[in-house]
């Protein structure tokens, strides 16, 4: 089995469970807009790139994730409404270890 559920609680506060590939080389913020969890032109600005923040979110649960690099922590240390649980979407590989992850996206800045 090549998919994971994941819970992604949109910026208005809805949570959606998705169902996420582990086969597609695709990350967190791919997902999310794939599945149109934020308005077009909102998350993932940057193309993934970890250049803009716009597909920063909160981790809810305990999942063990990548340590941030450096491109990270550095765009973080410029966004809005950052939190000690944020990560950038599309800095999170979706893989089968993830089963079960929640995230919220953060307020559009």
């Amino acid at each position: 089995m090549s998919d994971i559920q994941i819970s992604i609680t949109d910026r208005e506060g809805v949570v959606h469970a998705v169902e996420a590939p582990t086969d597609m080389n695709m990350n967190l913020m791919e997902l999310v807009r794939a599945y149109e969890l934020a308005p077009e032109g909102t998350i993932g600005v940057c193309g993934g790139m970890a250049m803009c923040a716009s597909c920063q979110c909160y981790v809810l649960t305990g999942h063990a994730l990548p340590e941030k690099s450096d491109e990270e922590e550095a765009m973080l240390s410029e966004a809005f409404y950052v939190k000690e649980n944020s990560r950038l979407g599309c800095q999170i590989a979706l893989k089968p270890e993830l089963e079960g992850l929640s995230v919220a996206l953060a307020p559009e800045s």
